[in-house]
C-alpha cells in the first residue's frame, strides 16, 4: 500500500492546460473516486500516475518515491482499462499470467498464481476460454483479476464499468469494492457518473475545468457542497437552485414561485433544495402551489416533476405517499424544514 500524492501538478497540450495546479493526496488504502464532467481533466490525471503522459511541471509521489520521470513498468502500479483490454488469442489463464510472465517469472508459478487470483475473481470455470467466448461483466472481471496478480502498490480504474449494462454495473460495483477491501491497496477510480463516484468512494475529488471543485468524504460532499457546480453534478437528481431573494421566513424566487423557509437574513441568494426535502401534499393548504408534471416511477419511489409560477422543481416521493400524485393534479409545495443550502449569487459558494 501507498499514498499518491501530486504537488501542483500541471499538465498542457501546446497552450491549453487540462490540469492546472493540482495539490492532491489520495489517502493510503482507500478507495479514490474521481468525477466530474467530460473534459475536466480525470482520466489525464490518471494517466499522469501510469506515466502514460508527462507531467509538464510539478510532481508525483508514489509513497516516498517521486515517480514523475519513472516509467510505467518502474511505477508499481496496475490499470484497468474501459475496453478491457484482453489478448484475443490467449486463454483467461494465459491473460492472467501475462503480465508475470512479461517481468519473467517462470510459467509453472505464473499459471499457479494465475490459477489462484481465478478463485478469488469467480473465474475458475473459464480458464480455458477465450475473450470472445466471455460475456462483458466475465471480461473485465479477468481485466480486474490480470492487474491484482501484479500486487502493485496501487490500482488504476478509468471507467472500467462503462460498458457493461445497468445491473452488471450495480453487481461489478459491489464486488469491485469487496475486492478492495479484502486486498487495501490503494485505488484511484475515475468515472463521470456520480452515483457511481458515491457508491464506491472512500474520498471523492470532484474536478471542473482542470481544478478540484471539491474533496472529502462522500457524504460530507453531498451534505455541504462548496458550491452550485457541487451542489448540482453530486446527487441524484440533482438538488434544485433558484435565484430569488429572502425576507423574514420566505424565499421569493425571481421566477415567482415563493416558499416558507428557515429564517435566514434577507438579501439576494441562491437556495438550493434536494428533491428528497421537497414536500408534496395532495389538497394541502401551502401557499406554495404546483402541478404535478412528468413521473418517473422507480419502484419504490418517483421522481416527480412539478411546475410551479414558471419554475420547475423534481420532488422524490416515497411510493406510500404517492396516492394523488398523478399527472396535472394541483398540490401544495414546501421543503423540510432545516434542509435548505445558500449559496452565494455572484460566485456560486456556499454562504
Amino acid at each position: 500500500m501507498a499514498r499518491v500524492t501530486f504537488d501542483n501538478v500541471v499538465k498542457k497540450y501546446g497552450d491549453t492546460t487540462v490540469v492546472k495546479g493540482l495539490d492532491l493526496e489520495l489517502p493510503d488504502g482507500a478507495f479514490t473516486v474521481l468525477v466530474g464532467p467530460s473534459g475536466c481533466g480525470k482520466t489525464t490525471t490518471l494517466r499522469m500516475i501510469a506515466g502514460l503522459e508527462p507531467v509538464t511541471s510539478g510532481s508525483i509521489r508514489i509513497g516516498d518515491k517521486d515517480v514523475t520521470k519513472l516509467e510505467p513498468k518502474d511505477r508499481d502500479i496496475a490499470m484497468v482499462f474501459q475496453n478491457y483490454a484482453l489478448y484475443p488469442h490467449l486463454t483467461v489463464r494465459e491473460n492472467l499470467a501475462f503480465p508475470l510472465r512479461a517481468i519473467r517469472v517462470n510459467r509453472a508459478e505464473a499459471l499457479k498464481r494465475a490459477d489462484a487470483v481465478a478463485e478469488t475473481m469467480g473465474l475458475t470455470t473459464l480458464l480455458e476460454r477465450k475473450p470472445k467466448d466471455l460475456s462483458g461483466g466475465q471480461q473485465q472481471r479477468v481485466a480486474i483479476g490480470r492487474a491484482i496478480i501484479r500486487e502493485p502498490s496501487v490500482f488504476l480504474f478509468d471507467e472500467p464499468l462503462s460498458n457493461l449494462d445497468a445491473k452488471l454495473r450495480v453487481e461489478m460495483r459491489t464486488e469491485l469494492l469487496q475486492l478492495q477491501r479484502r486486498l487495501g491497496i490503494t485505488s484511484l477510480f475515475v468515472t463521470h457518473d456520480q452515483e457511481e463516484a458515491m457508491t464506491l468512494s472512500d474520498f471523492i475529488v470532484v474536478m471542473r475545468d482542470g481544478e478540484i471543485a471539491q474533496q472529502g468524504k462522500p457524504k460530507d460532499v453531498y451534505d455541504k457542497p462548496n458550491s452550485t457546480f457541487v451542489a448540482a453534478f453530486v446527487g441524484s437528481p440533482k438538488m434544485n437552485l433558484m435565484d430569488g431573494s429572502f425576507t423574514a421566513g420566505k424565499f421569493a424566487a425571481d421566477s415567482g414561485l415563493t416558499l416558507a423557509v428557515t429564517s435566514v437574513s434577507a438579501g439576494k441568494k441562491i437556495l438550493g433544495v434536494r428533491p428528497d426535502d421537497v414536500i408534496l401534499e395532495v389538497g394541502g393548504k401551502s401557499a406554495s402551489r404546483g402541478r404535478i408534471g412528468v413521473i418517473e416511477l422507480l419502484g419504490p419511489r418517483a421522481i416527480v416533476q412539478v411546475e410551479a409560477a414558471g419554475h420547475s422543481l423534481t420532488a422524490v416521493v416515497e411510493a406510500s405517499r404517492m396516492e394523488g400524485i398523478v399527472e396535472g393534479a394541483e398540490v401544495g409545495i414546501s421543503i423540510r424544514s432545516g434542509s435548505q443550502h445558500l449559496f452565494d449569487v455572484e460566485t456560486g459558494l456556499r454562504i
